[in-house]
């Protein structure tokens, strides 16, 4: 048999001729069968028998002759020649009826697509391109899931999860994206408060926000019109085309009007994931009535219709999403996480995207795979930690308790797969990559018995490989599993060998024999309308019927290792009742027909695309990122975004139409590691981590330099472009700033290479430029872990001489983590930074001198990048600024002044943020996840955080939170007597002048009562806090201040103390960094203990040691010579030596010296003295 394959590149199909194939296997109804009754216990698995006469096959080569069937899992027969699949007929396009919400009768929008034009290097841009020219510069719960009366509202959710009418009680409001505020801990410090039991990071703030509105961001009135079909230019191997006029498209985008109506409490909203997780198969959610995929993007469910280039988000998990599942009719969704803490399974309503059912701590660390019974009440989960559990849950009732579990050895592997058999749902597999497990649920008395079949590669004198898939074949006792070597496992019951067919359940199995189906892996098994699908590591999907004989063979498909296919749910299928005609032939002599639903496939390359047999179209659906998302930028005037990855993919996307515009793939070794673009939009600047710098054409992503700047030998870690786009700095993992210098000019290159300076002796942390005050001109800083802010000499640089105008450490024990020019809210100009110890500084732009401390969010880990968001008038409209830390991404209103209130955070990537970035007009904010390949769209709501920042109080009222036990707490009546005391203090203890009391107190006396109240700052800490007093207002006055209400005290004190109190970690960690040793038992000797007071950190003198140790040791009175104390130093030696050990450890120092007591265990109360 002979047959002819034409792939026509240019429309994506691939045409095939061959012979006619075999008739089609009728469809077979899965049914529930009544659960067999076995009482049998959890007990060791039987030795498997080795059968002498078992007979495997090898795969056959496509292009020979079929031969008849026999059953080959019966060790009898080989398999039938599998013949290559026929991809031919016209191309015709999937025809939704619904959408996400009802919608009224609209016309679609016209809208013309432009032809992608093939650059070098992989690019595609539109064409025609006309770049402009760049000028000179001047400067709900149902009763059953079966129930069809059981309704839910036909309205759209909000990304935050809402619970839908009818849904059990302790189901609450879940929210992945959750606005989290600090409040005051039990002893005055600042933490995160917990959450309450079966409840997601509530808010916390003393005040409670706004209440959520349940409004969809993406619910669009029904006059809007539809966008048009997937065009051709997005199939395979091409990138979407964008609409040449800028129309508006129902869903894809909302009119202004339309999206300040549909945003919540929130003051940040997700509306669009551009991204996906491959290492989480997709679900294919499409019926005869609408076209949707399901996908995985960090800890958001993406239900993305890709017939309206729309996405509903499904939020409510705190960790990255680690399995989904999907019933047999696609009606009910479930969804797991893994992680550290709150990890939980949701359970949704396809129909309204509303969750039904959350299950709590259904495992240890999370649930690594899950599946659903084909009636869908049913749910079975595996564990992430181990040891691994099992469990089963009947989620359409009450409760969070498992009906019944077992618990898996570790020695079995992670079992990362588990599927109900469709025929009797009380028999259950898994797998790991080592060992297949078989269960036997017992309904009626809530246990589970299962068996782990030994299988090695000595049993059948051949290698099995890693397990990777396992089904179970309809109608009988055996199962199938899948390896990474492409060989099948056959299992079937270990039971003595008759002559009549047993078809009898049971988990007691053995391997029956191991066929070779062919060489590359097979990521993919399952079984669909009585046919064996598989996809491998080819990237080929292949059919066999139930005698593994070959039926069909998709291949030519092109977009990687399959590793999840997924097939449309039609309620009325029939074979024999429909029209084969277009269908593809099968692979047997007959040739017949071989009509089949239409199905999704997914690649480990992160593409998904449908194939409708009937025609054999191939569309690619969605072609995103496979490697690490650490580049995002905005385009500084138009609605484009540009995402740049590790596998060397950049893509400029249209973030209102939800298009890409164009892409290029570099060259294998150019990872992406940042971008910036110029603030006129021109040229985009990439750093690789090879250490290459390229500068692009913004439009069509085409090289600017003919010369490639290759200077750094490590990773280009930040770059920036001056205001006036005449400037290009780079930093890389050398702590080294590189510099580049704009050329104009027919003969010239644009760019070129002015010097590098390594200014720094530890990382950079970040990059900057800003402009002069008196002129228009650029200074450009870097900001180093070393604590040292380096300004650079642009102007009197030259080739290969990068000059420096000043070098400032600005920290003393903080370090700084990134940097910003603060906005013009006053006369006086700052630079604003962030450090690890929670705090923001704002520096004078030409002093560098720390001009103000505020308490900055503190939301779990210190922030990793800040950034103003843009106004359309910096001077007149209100500012505020975004930042990311590890996790989470906030809000923050400025002036900075330490209130609480003002700021939001939510969990934006579990795995990590890496980059932040916002929209040109301030509308809207993009972060990278780094490993989780995505990059999340937020819309950005002003009027939510002003709201919260008006309900948690004005004046002084939000700082009194921040202090234990608040305005009528014990601390804040210490203060007021420390208040009094030190106005006594100031005007002398023993005076006989009449007392001035007064509301305010010398600024000489604050640092005492900050020590009274427990804050011991260092004498650089004391100069910032009193310089910050002192010129507060000389801008606007021209005087000092010189003193101080207590009000003004309060935020002072609010905004100086650490964050989180002195703990004995950080003592600890000094000691072992002066020891020189790692451990509990790590000590000083004394004289380098003294000798190390004086000479390291501040200076202090002999003198003031006796001093502060002898009052210490309590031979002095309380406060020393600062209250009238004269102290004498004659007997301080003895004193000293005669008091402290030879070795000082940390217990000694901060239990004996100061006085802490950490080490101190508590009272152990004697019960039978109690009863007695």
């Amino acid at each position: 048999m002979a047959s002819t394959v034409e792939t026509d590149l240019n429309t994506e199909k691939v045409t095939e001729t061959s012979e006619p194939a075999a008739p089609a296997a009728n469809d077979a109804a899965v049914t529930d069968q009544p659960p067999a009754a076995s009482g049998a216990e959890v007990g060791e698995p039987e030795a498997s028998q080795k059968e002498e006469s078992l007979v495997t096959s090898e795969a056959p080569k496509p292009g020979t002759p079929a031969e008849p069937a026999k059953s080959d899992l019966d060790g009898q027969t080989t398999l039938a020649e599998p013949t290559k699949s026929n991809l031919e007929g016209q191309t015709t396009a999937d025809e939704a009826t619904e959408n996400f919400e009802s919608t009224t009768d609209a016309s679609k929008a016209d809208i013309s697509s432009s032809v992608d034009t093939p650059l070098t290097d992989g690019t595609k841009a539109l064409t025609p391109i006309t770049k402009p020219v760049e000028p000179i510069p001047e400067g709900s719960k149902p009763a059953s899931p079966q129930d069809p009366k059981s309704t839910t509202p036909q309205h759209e959710v909000e990304p935050v999860a809402q619970q839908a009418e009818g849904t059990k009680s302790t189901t609450p409001q879940i929210d992945g994206n959750k606005s989290v505020t600090p409040q005051a801990s039990e002893k005055g410090n600042l933490s995160a408060a917990t959450s309450p039991t079966k409840t997601l990071n509530p808010q916390v703030s003393p005040t409670p926000p706004p209440t959520a509105q349940t409004v969809d961001p993406l619910s669009v009135p029904s006059t809007q019109p539809k966008p048009p079909p997937v065009t051709a230019s997005s199939q395979l191997g091409q990138e979407p085309s964008t609409p040449s006029s800028p129309q508006k498209t129902a869903l894809s985008m909302l009119s202004e009007a339309d999206e300040a109506n549909i945003i919540t409490g929130n003051a940040l909203n997700m509306v669009w994931s551009f991204g996906l997780n491959k290492a989480i198969p997709m679900v294919n959610l499409s019926t005869d009535s609408r076209s949707i995929i399901m996908y995985a993007c960090a800890h958001t469910g993406i239900c993305y219709n890709f017939e309206n280039n729309t996405q509903k988000l499904l939020q409510g998990h705190n960790n990255n999403i680690s399995s989904i599942c999907v019933s047999e009719d696609k009606r009910w969704l479930a969804t797991a996480d893994k992680g550290p803490n709150n990890c939980m399974v949701i359970i949704w309503d396809t129909n309204t995207f509303f969750p039904v059912q959350t299950i709590f701590d259904a495992g240890d660390q999370g649930v690594l795979a899950l599946a659903l019974t084909p009636d869908a009440r049913y749910l079975a989960t595996i564990s992430a930690g181990a040891p691994q559990v099992l469990c089963i849950w009947d989620w359409t009732i009450e409760g969070d308790t498992a009906l019944c579990s077992a618990t898996l050895n570790p020695s079995y592997g992670v079992q990362n797969f588990v599927l109900f058999n469709p025929d009797d749902t009380t028999q259950i597999v898994s797998n790991s990559d080592s060992q297949v497990i078989f269960y036997a649920w017992d309904q009626e008395n809530g246990s589970i018995e299962y068996f782990c079949p030994p299988l090695t590669d000595e049993d059948f004198n051949k290698p099995v490989g890693k397990y990777t898939q396992s089904i179970f074949l309809e109608n009988t006792n055996k199962c199938l599993t899948s390896t990474s070597i492409g060989n099948l496992v056959v299992w079937a019951s270990n039971k003595p060998l008759t002559k009549a067919i047993d078809n009898e359940p049971t988990p007691n199995k053995k391997a029956l024999k191991l066929v070779k189906v062919q060489d590359r892996g097979i990521n993919v098994l399952m079984v669909v309308d009585s046919q064996i699908v598989m996809g491998d590591m080819n990237g080929h999907v292949k059919l066999f019927d139930q005698n593994l004989n070959l039926v069909h063979w998709y291949q030519d498909l092109n977009i990687g290792p399959i590793n999840a296919i997924s097939f449309t749910y039609i309620e009325k299928w029939s074979l024999e009742q429909m029209d084969t005609h277009d269908y593809p032939n099968d692979c047997s002599l007959v040739a017949k027909a071989l009509p089949m639903r239409s199905f999704v496939i997914g690649s480990t390359q992160s593409v998904y695309a449908q194939i409708t047999p009937r025609g054999t179209d191939i569309n690619v659906i969605l072609r995103n990122h496979d490697s690490p998302i650490h580049s995002v930028i905005t385009h500084p005037s138009e609605k484009k975004v540009y995402i740049g990855s590790y596998s060397g993919l950049l893509q400029i996307w249209d973030y209102q139409l939800r298009v890409v515009i164009a892409s290029r793939k570099f060259e294998k070794g150019y990872m992406i590691q940042c971008m910036a673009i110029d603030p006129r939009g021109f040229y985009i600047a990439v750093g690789f981590t090879n250490g290459v710098v390229k500068v692009l054409d913004a439009l069509n992503l085409q090289d600017e330099d003919t010369e490639v700047f290759r200077y750094a030998r490590d990773a280009i870690t930040h770059i920036s472009f001056s205001h006036d786009s005449q400037f290009l700095a780079t930093a890389d993992g050398e702590f080294t700033t590189t510099l580049f210098k704009r050329q104009y000019g027919t003969d010239v290159q644009p760019w070129v290479y002015i010097g590098r300076h390594r200014a720094h002796y530890k990382e950079i942390k970040d990059v900057c430029f800003g402009i002069e005050l008196d002129s228009n001109k650029p200074r450009l800083l870097t900001l180093g872990k070393d604590r040292n802010l380096v300004e650079y000499d642009l102007e009197n640089s030259h080739k290969d001489h990068l000059l420096l105008l000043g070098k400032d450490r600005i920290e003393q024990s903080a370090v700084p983590q990134c940097i910003a020019w603060y906005p013009p809210l006053n006369k006086e100009h700052f630079i604003v930074t962030a450090n690890d110890q929670y705090k923001f500084k704002l520096y004078n732009v030409t002093t560098k001198r720390c001009r103000k401390t505020v308490l900055g969010p503190t939301y779990g880990s210190p922030l990793k990048k800040i950034c103003i968001l843009p106004t359309a008038d910096e001077v007149n409209d209100k500012q505020y600024m975004v930042y990311i830390n590890d996790d989470k991404v906030g809000l923050q209103i400025l002036p900075l002044d330490g209130n609480p209130h003002n700021s939001m955070a939510l969990v934006a990537h579990p795995g990590g943020v890496t980059n932040l970035a916002t929209s040109f007009d301030g509308k809207y904010l993009f972060t990278a996840g780094g490993p989780d390949t995505s990059v999340h769209m937020w819309h950005i709501n002003i009027n939510a955080l002003e709201a919260q920042s008006k309900l948690g109080g004005e004046d002084l009222v939000p700082f009194y939170g921040l202090m234990e036990g608040g305005r009528e707490g014990e601390l804040f009546a210490e203060l007021e007597d420390y208040f009094y005391y030190a106005q006594l203090r100031h005007q002398g203890i023993n005076t006989m002048m009449k007392r001035q009391v007064d509301v305010k107190i010398a600024l000489s006396e604050v640092p005492y009562v900050m020590r009274a109240m427990g804050f011991y700052p260092s004498e650089q800490e004391v100069e910032d806090m009193l310089n910050e007093v002192k010129f507060s207002r000389y801008v606007e006055t021209g005087e000092d201040v010189t003193d101080i209400d207590l009000g003004a005290f309060i935020k002072l004190y609010i905004n100086h103390r650490p964050a989180f109190g002195l703990s004995h970690e950080k003592i600890a960690w000094c000691f072992d960094v002066l020891s020189g040793f790692s451990s509990e038992e790590s000590s000083i000797k004394r004289g380098k203990f003294l000798d190390l007071l004086q000479r390291k950190g501040e200076h202090m003198t002999e003198y003031e040691l006796s001093e502060y140790l002898t009052t210490l040791l309590g031979y002095n009175d309380e406060g020393g010579s600062c209250e009238e104390h004269v102290f004498d130093p004659t007997e301080a030696g003895s004193i000293i030596v005669d008091n402290l050990p030879i070795d000082m450890s940390t217990k000694t120092f901060t239990d004996d010296l100061l006085g802490f007591g950490f080490y101190q265990q508590p009272d152990i109360l004697d019960l039978e003295a109690v009863d007695t």
